[in-house]
């Protein structure tokens, strides 16, 4: 009797519990903004992590510009076999006088160079190093914009299937109804059965595009996620129906979306960087013309002394210290050509940062124009909506009374859904397009 008793409480226990365990177990993932996901993939996007470790090499390199300007200090020493010491006072062919020297020697000692003048070289290779990085620091900036341009491309995409799968779930069931209602009349007699054949087919193809619509929301998805840096198949949830993310975004006109491309462009400033660097290019080049002046400093002991008469097999230090200067007088030709070289590069550059003016230029009026288009769809699918939906109601109240064919009601139910996919498409536009102008701005 107690043992009944005890799994009778045991299995009310287990029935009750069963459902919080449950709801424990599928917890509902929350819902992600398009801002959120910008600061996801500014902290975990692979493309950006790999251009702050470039950005990171190029501040490493100006430290190793700056490190050449260094003294060079070496410490050596040496241990070796003599040979015998023979001196041929008389010539190669006469018997050598044998000059008594150790077996055995060796030698310790230092080194110390230390560049007083160059030409410049090391200063403007610190230069050029500093404006590499520069560049780098732009091309980050750069980079950002690129992933969170395509974010918001995924995410608008994302936006729109997801409304195209409400829109597609409301209209398979309204056609399931419509379709129950069919065959009630045919079976009454009211109308064929290819009137019934037709709505099953086109309840079919509706199927059809869900299941398409279902698959391209889970490629979208799985892409935001790889941009975001997170799992690819990690639950993603936006709350399309209060979507909010462009309406604090100040629109401009053309010339003030020029403006702030002119002044705050990565791509822009990319471009100057550039020229800076190939100016201080033809700079360096021609300080491979100029003397190099070095201070130079050196002392070793050496056992035995064989270098100098009258030899000792004492040990002994010598060492010295002054200026040295190098004058490479084929610099002066061999140069010309490169200074010539780097004036082209130089003048190249220039050209190429006048044409990525023009195509800036180019893709913000392009994107404007965009932008103004996508404003006058909204209005033309706005209007078509309330057309489309008057003139369904019209057909299928005179379809129900035999006064119009079932294929005018289809027509018109798939215009009215057409234009409701069209609204949705024109607002997306709207969205991205601003911030399309705001990417190539380069203030995105």
């Amino acid at each position: 009797m107690k043992t009944y008793k005890s799994v009778v409480v045991l299995g009310a226990v287990l029935l009750f519990s069963a459902p919080f365990l449950h709801a424990q177990d599928t917890v509902t993932p929350q819902a992600i903004s398009l801002k959120e996901m910008w600061n996801a993939a500014e902290m975990n996007n692979r493309v950006l992590n790999l251009s702050d470790l470039y950005l990171q090499q190029s501040k490493l390199e100006v430290l190793e510009a700056k490190d050449r300007q260094l003294p060079e200090f070496s410490l050596g020493g040496d241990l070796k076999l003599n040979s015998r010491f023979l001196i041929y006072s008389d010539g190669l062919f006469s018997s050598p006088q044998d000059v008594p020297v150790k077996s055995y020697g060796y030698g310790a000692g230092y080194s110390l160079n230390f560049n007083l003048f160059n030409g410049g070289k090391e200063r403007i290779h610190i230069k050029m190093k500093q404006e590499e990085e520069t560049r780098r620091q732009y091309e980050v900036q750069q980079q950002k914009n690129n992933v969170k341009y395509n974010i918001a491309v995924e995410y608008f995409d994302l936006y729109k299937f997801l409304y195209f799968r409400d829109f597609l779930n409301a209209e398979i069931a309204a056609e399931n109804k419509q379709l129950s209602l069919i065959q009630s009349l045919h079976q009454n007699g009211v109308v064929l059965k290819s009137d019934v054949l037709r709505t099953s087919v086109k309840l079919s193809q509706l199927k059809l595009n869900l299941s398409d619509i279902e698959k391209k929301i889970e490629i979208k998805k799985q892409r935001l996620n790889v941009l975001m840096g997170r799992s690819q198949e990690q639950p993603l949830l936006i709350d399309y129906k209060n979507s909010h993310e462009t309406e604090n975004i100040q629109d401009n006109d053309y010339e003030g979306y020029l403006h702030t491309a002119l002044n705050q462009s990565p791509e822009f400033k990319m471009a100057d960087s550039d020229i800076e660097w190939s100016e201080l290019n033809i700079r360096q080049t021609k300080a491979a013309r100029l003397p190099k002046i070095s201070l130079y400093s050196t002392y070793n002991y050496t056992y035995p002394q064989i270098s100098f008469y009258p030899y000792s097999n004492d040990l002994w230090g010598f060492g010295q210290t002054g200026i040295k200067v190098q004058f490479s007088i084929d610099n002066l030709y061999k140069s010309k050509h490169s200074v010539a070289r780097a004036r082209i590069i130089n003048s190249e550059t220039k050209e190429k940062a006048g044409i990525k003016k023009d195509e800036v230029s180019l893709q913000i009026k392009e994107a404007y124009l965009q932008q103004e288009q996508a404003l006058e769809s909204v209005k033309t699918a706005e209007e078509n909506i309330l057309k489309t939906t008057e003139t369904l109601r019209v057909i299928r109240n005179s379809y129900l009374h035999q006064e119009s064919l079932l294929t005018d009601l289809l027509e018109a139910e798939n215009a009215l859904l057409e234009a409701r996919f069209n609204l949705t498409t024109a607002q997306t536009n709207v969205k991205l397009g601003r911030i399309r102008l705001l990417a190539i701005a380069g203030i995105l």
